[in-house]
């Protein structure tokens, strides 16, 4: 090799060192404030499961309903987090600001939203098949819960700007102030210490609820004291058209497919009795927090993206899309290791109750196991649909999971297992397939090149 071939391949691995520290440095804070939020679910879940199988059923899905019920607004604003990122490469940061704003904006309808449909929670809830006990209980959950939408949707909608921006610690903050109050009020509500009655289920919605009112409205006022500081422009009733324009299927391409996953775990799972559903809770919980690294680098990845189309520059994000996922399939793998190597331990936490904890630990096992591999592809699909929201191709994306969510995931699972009459091991090789068939298509969509012709910023609304 000639001196000139040793500079260039010098350059190249420098050039990945950078961007690999560049991804991990994005990537880090992100995977705190995912974890700290996902560490909310599993406090309420495990702080709750020496009451029973009922309230600990009744608790991650009544979490999970409410997240379904979260998922359309904040789907939206993380187009946030591409806009920002955009015109952060372009060196228009009053605009990105701006963004901001308009997120917050999406966060106060999803308040208004929230108020307006608590009379309905416990008519919806009924047209699930669960014991009469989880039902009630899922419905104080899940009523205590939704009243905090706007701050949860506040909360993404800041953390997406300031991400966009390349600063990942302002959400990390929060998030972590978020958990330390939540497990603070499960420990005083759920049981009833320092005074306080014992809630049970209800009380650990409360204290998820005011961890993430209280949260919200600190990251709030850092957001309005850099707006003062530095100045926003004028806001513009077609940006936030547009913000909604690209938002939208952004929400609707999350809101689908938690739709389905609410199928799958109220209608397809539940159907095989509380002791799987307690068990499938629980495994989702764990992974919840397994896949957050992921998550994080799937985030990061489209971050960088996003600074890159903005920049000019889009030659570098398909090496970017592939650095974020080569890190992320190592961390999925040790963490198929330590599913397979322990998965009593694993579980242990939340396998409390006498007399059925035998039970639920033989189920999830098995739905342990194979959740190695659904993760290992939803880490492709993850990093792959965050590269492509970054660049603004969120419809196809949207539709994407709409087709394979419904017309696969959904009537397969279903027939499957309630018709066909499989087990719950069955039930999520089906979502294995089906996260599966998603990052397959995600890639070819990626690979076409479709993604460069997309003008997010500037152009035409429509």
């Amino acid at each position: 090799m000639d001196h000139a071939a040793e500079g260039a391949s010098g350059a190249a691995e420098e050039g990945r060192g950078a961007r690999l520290r560049s991804l991990l440095a994005l990537a880090w804070p992100i995977v705190v404030s995912r974890s700290s939020q996902v560490v909310v679910g599993i406090a309420d879940a495990v702080m709750v499961a020496h009451l029973g199988t009922a309230e600990l059923a009744a608790t991650t899905a009544g979490a999970l309903n409410a997240f379904a019920f979260f998922i359309l607004p904040m789907g939206i604003v993380f187009i946030v987090s591409s806009f920002s990122s955009q015109l952060f490469g372009m060196g228009d940061l009053a605009g990105a600001r701006r963004h901001g704003w308009y997120g917050l904006a999406v966060a106060a309808m999803a308040q208004a939203l929230a108020l307006v449909s608590l009379p309905f929670v416990a008519g919806v809830l009924g047209l699930f098949d669960y014991a009469p006990d989880v039902r009630l209980a899922m419905q104080d959950y899940v009523e205590v819960r939704i009243v905090s939408a706007g701050a949860v949707v506040g909360l993404e909608a800041l953390g997406n700007h300031y991400g966009g921006l390349g600063n990942t610690r302002p959400q990390m903050r929060a998030s972590l102030a978020a958990m330390i109050l939540n497990v603070l009020g499960n420990w005083i509500l759920i049981d009833g210490h320092l005074g306080a009655p014992a809630m049970g289920v209800r009380g650990a919605a409360l204290a998820s609820t005011l961890s993430s009112a209280i949260a919200f409205l600190g990251l709030f006022a850092v957001f309005v004291r850099d707006c003062r500081r530095l100045g926003t422009g004028r806001l513009a009733g077609a940006e936030l058209v547009r913000v909604l324009r690209f938002g939208l299927p952004s929400g609707l391409n999350w809101f689908f497919e938690f739709a389905a996953f609410s199928f799958f775990v109220n209608v397809v799972v539940a159907g095989l009795g509380t002791t799987s559903l307690a068990a499938l809770m629980a495994v989702i919980q764990v992974n919840s927090v397994a896949f957050m690294p992921a998550f994080g680098l799937a985030s990061a990845g489209a971050i960088l993206v996003g600074q890159a189309i903005g920049a000019g520059r889009k030659d570098r994000v398909p090496g970017l899309v592939g650095l974020a996922f080569a890190v992320a399939a190592v961390w999925q793998a040790l963490v198929a290791l330590a599913y397979l190597a322990a998965p009593d331990l694993v579980l242990s936490a939340f396998a409390r109750e006498p007399g059925t904890a035998e039970a639920l630990l033989a189920a999830g096992r098995r739905m342990l196991v194979l959740s190695a591999a659904w993760q290992l592809f939803d880490a492709a699909a993850s990093v792959l649909a965050e590269a492509l929201r970054a660049a603004g191709d969120t419809a196809f994306t949207m539709w994407a999971r709409v087709v394979i969510a419904w017309a696969v995931w959904a009537p397969g699972s279903w027939i499957a297992v309630r018709l066909l009459g499989g087990g719950d091991a069955v039930a999520v090789g089906w979502m294995v397939f089906y996260l599966f068939a998603l990052a397959l298509v995600l890639f070819l969509r990626f690979r076409s090149g479709a993604w460069r012709r997309i003008v997010l910023v500037g152009g035409p609304v429509a």
